[in-house]
């Protein structure tokens, strides 16, 4: 079936470029797929083919916009009107291509919802379990998935030593590595909280686990393929994410047959317990030990041309127009009850 989609994509978060290259694919892949698609920015609203040429190019840029960029673009936020653009309102699915709090934190995921307009991905409550980090932890361990020791800022020094260094300090509710930083030291800690409370007023502060970072797909509650990050940095960073070339993406990752059926098994129970539907994508590290420490879990997971999920996807035969189709597919089945795959 082909629908009349509408892609949400900009927003005014330190991840703008991110949205804007995910949706200069994903809205060439559904056309090319037949589907009939309007783009609709949240800040500017409705995008004209001339804007689309200008905006939706595919790059994202080195550095995420500055304070100033970003505080003008909060200032434009459509916010609640962004429902009565008909774009929005008469469209048979709506496909967020949103990243940080305002896109995937709950938020617009209601809006959509108390509109009645059918929409992809995680509804509000999911969202905002999977943005608020350590909640999402909480619930992991609950759910018998390993992640790594944490606690929130502010917490006493003995409780943050406790964690050993070195220790990895980033916002709670940010995504693509923004404002985070590697703590070597107890002398540097307060640097990488003023950092990071540059970008959310909720501050987590975990303990760094060395090994090999892996990530894994999930579509439609099944785990896809699991695939190996190996960055140029020692982390993987904004540069190293969006960066061609600057990090090997290996799909599938060599592992023993036991160790990638364990990841995706942890993968699926991160998605239920979370309550994520449609699609999310999950990061582990390896640890030198083989203990299988799960990161964090993104509920819309990032669509450029070095994004992860699509290579998850298409590991598993699913190329990147299967994969987008599907996502709406997933979102018309729910909201009309009606098949419209072969399962």
């Amino acid at each position: 079936m082909t629908y009349q989609i509408t892609v949400l994509t900009g927003g005014s978060t330190p991840e703008r470029d991110v949205a804007l290259a995910g949706a200069a694919q994903v809205v060439a892949a559904l056309r090319a797929e037949g589907h009939r698609v309007a783009v609709v920015d949240t800040v500017s609203g409705f995008l004209s083919a001339a804007r689309e040429t200008e905006l939706l190019t595919g790059a994202v840029d080195r550095e995420p916009p500055t304070d100033a960029e970003l505080e003008a673009l909060r200032a434009r936020e459509l916010g609640p009107q962004l429902v009565e653009l008909p774009e929005v309102k008469e469209a048979e699915v709506v496909f967020p291509v949103l990243h940080g709090r305002q896109g995937e934190g709950g938020e617009l995921q209601a809006l959509l919802a108390l509109a009645g307009i059918p929409f992809t991905g995680s509804d509000a409550l999911g969202s905002a379990i999977a943005m608020a980090k350590d909640v999402a932890k909480a619930l992991l361990r609950y759910a018998g998935v390993t992640t790594p020791d944490w606690v929130m800022w502010p917490s006493p020094t003995e409780s943050i030593v406790a964690l050993d260094f070195p220790l990895i300090v980033k916002p709670s509710r940010v995504g693509s590595t923004i404002g985070l930083s590697v703590v070597e030291a107890l002398d540097d800690l307060e640097a990488a909280v003023e950092h990071a409370l540059a970008y959310d007023d909720d501050v987590m502060i975990e303990r760094f686990i060395a090994g090999r970072e892996l990530t894994v797909g999930v579509l439609d509650d099944t785990p896809l393929v699991v695939g190996e990050i190996i960055p140029e940095h020692a982390i993987f960073d904004y540069e190293c994410k969006y960066t061609p070339g600057m990090t090997q993406e290996i799909f599938p990752a060599d592992l023993p047959a036991d160790v990638a059926a364990n990841v995706q098994a942890s993968a699926a129970a991160a998605h239920r317990v979370l309550k994520l539907r449609d699609m999310s994508r999950v990061d582990f590290i390896l640890s030198a030990d083989g203990g299988i420490y799960c990161l964090e879990v993104n509920t819309l997971p990032g669509l450029t041309s070095t994004s992860l999920l699509p290579q998850s996807a298409k590991a598993a035969g699913i190329g990147f127009g299967k994969l987008c189709t599907t996502i709406c597919d997933l979102a018309v089945e729910r909201c009309h009850g009606t098949k419209t795959r072969q399962r």
